[in-house]
């Protein structure tokens, strides 16, 4: 790996660890119905693991209620059964076509966990980022041991992937704050 290929696979890796994060947060409830809160969520669909968005039109038409609309009418029961098992605390309601469900406001000690498991994702994902630092720095050492760089050539790369590392970290700071005030509200 030369010094682009090392920048370059530890940008990519941090991005993906932030949109790892991003997707978790979108799955937390808040006090009000989002898609987000169900649409990753997966249902047995003939013996496969499937996300729930690739099986219904999922909308929330009010800010404390759920509407799935299935594809498949017959895949009502295990979407259904899916929400009930899921830890979401929710109870689906079906009428036979549609999936509602009550989306109930949240009491202050549940806003807290939920703030809590907020900063618990956030925290694995700076482990990641970290851990993805920590191999594009090997890699740097392991080219510089090759006579493929200088020491200075070294201490630059190094240098830029810590101002990757600072960038993500803040990133996933910043979308963590953003969430905690949103479920705090």
């Amino acid at each position: 790996m030369d010094r682009d290929e090392i920048l370059l696979d530890a940008e990519e890796r941090m991005e993906k660890a932030v949109d790892s994060l991003k997707s978790k947060l979108v799955g937390l409830r808040t006090g009000r119905a989002s898609p987000g809160l169900v649409e990753n969520m997966r249902v047995d669909y003939y013996g496969t693991p499937t996300p729930l968005k690739q099986m219904a039109n999922i909308s929330a038409p009010e800010a404390q209620l759920l509407v799935i609309r299935p594809f498949d009418a017959s895949a009502l029961k295990e979407i259904e059964k899916a929400i009930r098992s899921s830890d979401l605390g929710l109870a689906p309601m079906s009428d036979g076509k549609v999936v509602r469900i009550n989306v109930p406001s949240l009491s202050g000690d549940q806003r807290k966990k939920l703030v809590a498991k907020a900063k618990e994702f956030a925290e694995e994902q700076r482990v990641a980022i970290r851990n993805v630092r920590r191999d594009a720095n090997k890699h740097a050492e392991t080219l510089e041991k090759d006579g493929g760089c200088s020491e200075d050539d070294l201490a630059a790369i190094k240098d830029e992937v810590q101002e990757l590392t600072k960038k993500y970290e803040a990133a996933a700071n910043d979308m963590t704050e953003k969430k905690s005030k949103e479920i705090m509200d």
